[in-house]
Protein backbone atom coordinates (compact mmCIF):
# COMPACT_ATOMS: atom_id res chain seq x y z
CA UNK A 1 0.00 0.00 0.00
CA UNK A 2 1.31 3.18 -0.85
CA UNK A 3 1.90 6.36 1.21
CA UNK A 4 -0.81 8.80 2.40
CA UNK A 5 0.61 11.97 0.13
CA UNK A 6 0.69 15.41 2.76
CA UNK A 7 -1.84 17.05 0.20
CA UNK A 8 -4.80 14.08 0.10
CA UNK A 9 -4.47 14.11 4.18
CA UNK A 10 -5.66 17.03 6.63
CA UNK A 11 -5.91 16.96 10.09
CA UNK A 12 -7.30 19.37 13.12
CA UNK A 13 -8.03 19.61 16.40
CA UNK A 14 -11.30 20.37 17.41
CA UNK A 15 -10.21 21.69 20.83
CA UNK A 16 -7.42 24.05 18.99
CA UNK A 17 -8.07 24.13 15.42
CA UNK A 18 -9.43 27.80 14.23
CA UNK A 19 -13.46 27.70 13.75
CA UNK A 20 -14.46 30.10 10.48
CA UNK A 21 -17.04 32.26 11.70
CA UNK A 22 -20.22 30.93 10.22
CA UNK A 23 -22.03 34.18 8.44
CA UNK A 24 -25.53 33.51 6.66
CA UNK A 25 -25.99 34.86 2.82
CA UNK A 26 -27.25 38.24 3.69
CA UNK A 27 -24.01 38.87 6.28
CA UNK A 28 -25.54 38.09 9.29
CA UNK A 29 -22.97 36.80 11.62
CA UNK A 30 -24.37 35.78 15.58
CA UNK A 31 -20.97 34.48 16.65
CA UNK A 32 -20.87 30.69 15.70
CA UNK A 33 -18.11 29.09 14.23
CA UNK A 34 -17.33 25.90 11.79
CA UNK A 35 -14.50 23.53 11.74
CA UNK A 36 -14.74 22.23 8.02
CA UNK A 37 -12.08 20.19 6.32
CA UNK A 38 -13.06 20.23 2.86
CA UNK A 39 -12.59 23.31 0.81
CA UNK A 40 -14.65 22.45 -2.37
CA UNK A 41 -17.91 22.45 -0.41
CA UNK A 42 -19.58 25.76 0.96
CA UNK A 43 -18.89 26.35 4.56
CA UNK A 44 -21.55 24.34 7.06
CA UNK A 45 -22.32 21.76 4.44
CA UNK A 46 -21.31 17.87 4.08
CA UNK A 47 -19.28 17.31 7.55
CA UNK A 48 -17.75 19.74 10.04
CA UNK A 49 -17.90 20.40 13.81
CA UNK A 50 -19.91 23.21 14.74
CA UNK A 51 -19.94 25.33 17.90
CA UNK A 52 -22.40 27.62 19.41
CA UNK A 53 -21.71 29.87 21.83
CA UNK A 54 -23.57 30.59 24.94
CA UNK A 55 -27.05 31.53 24.89
CA UNK A 56 -27.29 32.19 20.90
CA UNK A 57 -30.18 30.87 19.09
CA UNK A 58 -29.51 29.70 15.17
CA UNK A 59 -32.26 31.62 12.53
CA UNK A 60 -35.01 29.52 11.97
CA UNK A 61 -34.32 27.37 8.92
CA UNK A 62 -35.34 25.17 6.24
CA UNK A 63 -32.89 21.63 5.60
CA UNK A 64 -31.78 20.79 2.04
CA UNK A 65 -31.21 17.01 2.53
CA UNK A 66 -31.10 15.45 5.47
CA UNK A 67 -29.03 16.53 8.99
CA UNK A 68 -26.89 14.21 11.34
CA UNK A 69 -25.32 15.58 14.26
CA UNK A 70 -23.51 14.10 17.48
CA UNK A 71 -23.22 16.74 20.03
CA UNK A 72 -19.74 16.73 21.55
CA UNK A 73 -20.06 19.39 24.64
CA UNK A 74 -22.80 21.01 25.70
CA UNK A 75 -27.12 21.15 25.19
CA UNK A 76 -28.90 22.20 22.81
CA UNK A 77 -32.51 22.91 23.09
CA UNK A 78 -34.97 22.89 19.99
CA UNK A 79 -37.49 25.23 19.35
CA UNK A 80 -40.34 22.74 20.06
CA UNK A 81 -38.27 22.21 23.33
CA UNK A 82 -36.51 19.21 22.52
CA UNK A 83 -33.32 18.94 24.80
CA UNK A 84 -30.35 16.89 23.30
CA UNK A 85 -27.33 16.42 25.86
CA UNK A 86 -23.87 15.17 25.13
CA UNK A 87 -23.51 12.18 23.53
CA UNK A 88 -26.63 12.77 21.45
CA UNK A 89 -26.72 11.60 17.84
CA UNK A 90 -29.69 13.42 15.88
CA UNK A 91 -31.05 12.44 12.69
CA UNK A 92 -33.66 15.57 10.86
CA UNK A 93 -35.37 14.72 7.66
CA UNK A 94 -35.28 16.69 4.28
CA UNK A 95 -37.58 19.97 4.54
CA UNK A 96 -37.73 19.47 8.43
CA UNK A 97 -37.69 23.31 9.72
CA UNK A 98 -36.43 24.45 13.07
CA UNK A 99 -34.24 26.33 15.17
CA UNK A 100 -31.96 25.49 18.34
CA UNK A 101 -30.35 27.40 20.97
CA UNK A 102 -28.12 26.71 23.55
CA UNK A 103 -27.60 28.20 26.85
CA UNK A 104 -24.32 27.29 27.84
CA UNK A 105 -22.24 26.83 24.51
CA UNK A 106 -22.06 23.48 22.75
CA UNK A 107 -20.19 21.77 20.04
CA UNK A 108 -21.44 19.04 17.44
CA UNK A 109 -20.02 17.40 14.63
CA UNK A 110 -22.46 17.91 11.63
CA UNK A 111 -23.22 16.35 8.61
CA UNK A 112 -25.45 18.42 6.03
CA UNK A 113 -25.99 17.20 2.71
CA UNK A 114 -27.19 21.09 1.30
CA UNK A 115 -27.37 24.73 2.51
CA UNK A 116 -29.93 25.25 4.61
CA UNK A 117 -32.59 27.71 3.51
CA UNK A 118 -34.20 30.53 5.71
CA UNK A 119 -37.48 30.26 6.74
CA UNK A 120 -39.38 33.09 8.63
Amino acid sequence: MKQVKPEDRRVANIHSARFEPFVYPDGEALGDGILQLADDLPLGTGFHVYRMPAGMTTRPHRHNGHEQFLILEGELIENDGTVFKTGDLVWLRDGTEHCSHTPNGCLLAVHIAGPEIAVD
